[in-house]
């Protein structure tokens, strides 16, 4: 079993708080932690409301949860039980001592919606995605950026295996626990729109364009879009705007958020199949783009920056004094920076500028920029 670097952060969240929120895709390990968090703790109860027998406890929760008040209660898929958020609101306010409660879920805006109604002041939420570079470590590069990062495809025998379970993950995903969601859209339609997604991945998004081939509305395409967002599966990352004289693109770029996900819609299951593939580039850049998010502080922020005349930013990273950090991200042995990257760094001033790529080497390029090993990526957030 691979450590997750959260594991951390939640038990010191425990120790401070009432209540903490763990949320994240199906799958990508947030019962394993929780039980891990359980294990440490000793007197931990866990509940999983997908299992009849623990939802049957809860008939009468509040006689149920007040006789637990001693003991840390973990609660799977809490958002399957909307009407307790109100009821854990008044047991913590009854007795508001730390490490009473931790909730997991699967629906990030079911979840916060509900938390931030009846928990407001009293919770702390972390998010866990599917296993980063940082926690695998950089021999496991390769078969991370192929397979992915859910623990059972990453860590599956081989790349068969590895594809049955992305591509059964999918469909589960489109049958099973959208509708369980309250979410009722088409599965065939969904699904052809995620693989679409997969070939559009990195690039801007157009929702007249998709529907007009889809032949649907463009708010259905957009609600479409919503629905992967909200389920963690793809991401939507936003320009930079700013007063610069010049003509910025607007559009968010959409990646799936997953690269083992989108190579599974993709088709690609070996490693010389994705070494072939025309979209072999914009899959290096969702991965990167990944892998820097998962290690992101606190307090920064995320954008890329496209004018109409071709300067562009693959990665804008603002720390909370608003000083910015460029990222190119290159599929190459030997980096170079684009004209458009140094022309949009002097649009922006960034003075510092970096250039990911696949190698093990730091060091420094023309025109004031350093290439970067995607496994020393943390350097773009040190001072």
């Amino acid at each position: 079993m691979i450590d997750r670097t959260l594991y951390q952060s939640i038990t010191g969240a425990i120790a401070k708080n009432p209540v903490v929120a763990l949320s994240g895709p199906r799958q990508v390990g947030k019962t394993t932690l929780a039980r891990q968090v359980a294990t440490q703790d000793g007197r931990a109860l866990y509940l999983d409301l997908e299992l009849p027998s623990d939802a049957n406890k809860l008939r009468d929760a509040e006689l149920y949860l007040d006789g637990q008040r001693d003991r840390l209660v973990i609660i799977d898929e809490v958002q399957r039980m909307p009407e307790l958020f109100p009821l854990l609101r008044a047991l913590v306010d009854r007795d508001r001592h730390p490490g009473r409660f931790l909730l997991l879920g699967s629906s990030s805006p079911e979840l916060m919606q509900h938390t931030s109604e009846s928990l407001a002041g009293r919770i702390r939420y972390f998010e866990l995605s599917p296993l980063s570079l940082s926690e695998t470590g950089p021999a496991l590069l390769r078969p991370l950026w192929l397979r992915g990062g859910y623990p059972p495809s990453l860590l599956a025998a081989d790349d068969a295996e590895s594809m049955d379970w992305r591509r059964s993950f999918i469909s589960t995903y489109l049958e099973r626990d959208i509708p369980q969601l309250g979410i009722r859209v088409p599965a065939g339609q969904l699904r052809r729109f995620w693989t679409m997604l997969a070939h559009l991945h990195g690039q801007l998004w157009n929702a007249s364009r998709i529907a007009a081939s889809m032949e649907l509305s463009a708010p259905t395409i957009q609600r479409y879009l919503d629905i992967l967002e909200d389920t963690f599966i793809v991401r939507q990352l936003r320009p930079y705007l700013t007063n610069v004289g010049k003509r910025i693109v607007k559009s968010p770029k959409v990646y799936v958020r997953d690269s083992g996900l989108a190579h599974a819609l993709l088709g690609i299951e070996a490693g010389e199949d994705l070494a072939a593939h025309p979209a072999l580039g914009a899959s290096w850049e969702g991965f990167v783009v990944s892998q820097i998010l998962s290690v992101m502080p606190d307090g920064w922020q995320a954008f890329y920056y496209r004018t109409g005349g071709g300067a562009e930013i693959d990665l804008l990273l603002l720390d909370r004094r608003q000083v910015v950090t460029a990222v190119e991200i290159k599929y190459s042995s030997a980096p170079q920076p684009p004209k458009g990257f140094h022309i949009a760094c002097g649009d922006l001033g960034c003075q510092r500028r970096f250039i990911v790529y696949p190698g093990t080497e730091r060091y420094p390029l023309p025109g004031g920029s350093t290439a970067l090993p995607v496994g020393a990526i943390a350097a773009l957030f040190e001072p």
